[in-house]
């Protein structure tokens, strides 16, 4: 089974209004509203591949009710904590001549509420999925991603973790089975600026050195880089299209990982899957759909 994490869910509302102007009233041409948090992203692009997932996380108040709703409706079965005080975020993103955002702060989380989560992981089993993705909201511990890959550490599960910075090099002496950091959020680890699929190489192959085990790095229109545990160096150009949204590329580079090697075990195939989720999704409105998978795959002379 795959589970997800994500502590500060959010509503996603998303207006586009035809000339933003401050200081006075804008009317919207369009709006939509989606659940927002990347582990529930990886679990909308999963969902999409074919693959059930169950979303663990914190819910709150009315908007944490309808995150939940508008989840199931998508065929995603949520798991999530009740929280008493405050309620789930909601995000506000503008469509513009610029576009804007305005992200909520999201309940306040107790101890109580992080024990409840620890008694959902101990339910986890053998060969089980668990990923790890976004920021830690500011009321609960900073080494919250440690502390739950150390509360797991007697389980044999497949553990991946999207992350920056310390939230990330924190984990790598438990691990993990996969990290994904875009070539930005490595550079800033060892305080490089990185350009090239070819400067990624040596620093990845640190990130291994402290403990991980498979190093994907998204480079957006570059591509991406996979170093794996049993020492292959994968490379490639991102395939060609029009990105439309950047917003969850990162998160279904991770689904389409995941599901490329469940399927496959096969890390070259895994590869290849996650980068072309990751553009479907970039190249779409939406998140990435099977089809959609399918025809990027075809760039490279490969299939599902």
């Amino acid at each position: 089974m795959i589970y997800t994490v994500t502590f500060n869910p959010s509503l996603d509302y998303i207006v586009s209004v035809e000339d933003l102007k401050l200081g006075v009233v804008n009317r919207t041409n369009r709006e939509l509203m989606y659940p927002g948090g990347k582990g529930i992203n990886v679990s909308l692009v999963l969902r999409n591949l074919g693959y059930d997932s169950t979303a663990l996380g914190f819910q709150a108040g009315f908007t944490g009710k309808e995150i939940a709703r508008l989840m199931e409706e998508q065929g995603i079965q949520p798991d999530f904590i009740e929280v008493k005080n405050g309620i789930s975020r909601i995000n506000v993103k503008i469509r513009s001549n610029e576009e804007s955002e305005i992200n909520g702060m999201g309940p306040e989380i107790s101890r109580e509420d992080i024990d409840k989560l620890y008694a959902r992981l101990d339910k986890l089993e053998e060969g089980d999925t668990l990923v790890l993705a976004g920021s830690i909201p500011s009321v609960m511990p900073k080494t919250m991603y440690r502390d739950i890959m150390e509360h797991v550490s007697g389980k044999k599960l497949q553990i991946a973790v999207d992350a920056t910075q310390d939230l990330l090099r924190n984990v790598l002496k438990y691990h993990p089975f996969l990290i994904k950091p875009n070539n930005y959020e490595l550079g800033e680890i060892y305080g490089v600026e990185i350009h090239t699929r070819d400067e990624v190489v040596p620093y990845a192959q640190k990130l291994q050195e402290e403990g991980a085990r498979n190093v994907l790095v998204s480079m957006a229109g570059e591509g991406a880089v996979l170093l794996t545990e049993t020492g292959e160096v994968y490379q490639t150009e991102a395939p060609k299209g029009k990105v439309q949204n950047s917003v969850g590329a990162g998160d279904s580079m991770v689904a389409g990982f995941i599901a490329g090697y469940l399927v496959s075990k096969d890390y070259e195939q895994a590869f290849y899957m996650g980068v072309c989720t990751g553009s479907a999704s970039a190249f779409s409105e939406g998140m990435a759909t099977k089809e959609a998978v399918q025809n990027l795959l075809g760039q490279f002379g490969k299939q599902l």
